[in-house]
Formats: structure tokens, C-alpha cells, sequence
């Protein structure tokens, strides 16, 4: 069975390029590095961008101990994207 994107229900870290109202607007977010589950497409231009009729998903998750990531997909219905320690994380992880 084909797996369908995670959707991004909320973004509260809205100095992000990608956030409008406290949604994401950009087709796809990367999770995670070595420390924790960072939204790693985050960044603060200045400028907003993305598409507003577009609603954000998770493409792709490389938090392997979460215990929605299988095969470095989010099998999460949907996500919540906060602030924490002056980034922006994926705060529907959850350790295995």
C-alpha cells in the first residue's frame, strides 16, 4: 500500500520563510540530523515564500529512533512544527 504524506498541522516558529498564519507553505519539509528532530528546511529570509495554496507535508525524516518514521518516511497523520532551542522541531516526535 502506497504511504501518503504527512501534513503539517500547524507551524508555530513563524519567522519561517515558509510560514503564513502559522502554516507551512512549501510541499515538503526534511526531518531531522544528528541531534534532534529539526525541521531542516526552516530559515528566515526576510522575505515569505512558498505557495499559499499549497499546505506542507513531510517528505522526508532522517530521525530514525522516532517511532513514526518508517523506511525515513513520517507515518504520522499530520505534525506540529515548534520552536525549540532557537530552531524549529518536529515537536510530534516520539522516541521508539
Amino acid at each position: 500500500m502506497a504511504m501518503s504524506m504527512s501534513k503539517i498541522s500547524e507551524c508555530d516558529v513563524t519567522n519561517c520563510s515558509y510560514n503564513v498564519d502559522k502554516k507551512c507553505h512549501t510541499l515538503g519539509i526534511t526531518v531531522g540530523d544528528q541531534s534532534c528532530a529539526r525541521c531542516d528546511t526552516y530559515f528566515d529570509s526576510g522575505t515569505k515564500g512558498g505557495d499559499l495554496e499549497v499546505s506542507g507535508g513531510v517528505g522526508a525524516c532522517k530521525t530514525a529512533d522516532c517511532k513514526f518514521n518508517t523506511a525515513f518516511e513520517c507515518s504520522a497523520l499530520a505534525i506540529k512544527v515548534g520552536r525549540h532551542s532557537g530552531h524549529a522541531d518536529c515537536e510530534t516526535y516520539t522516541p521508539r
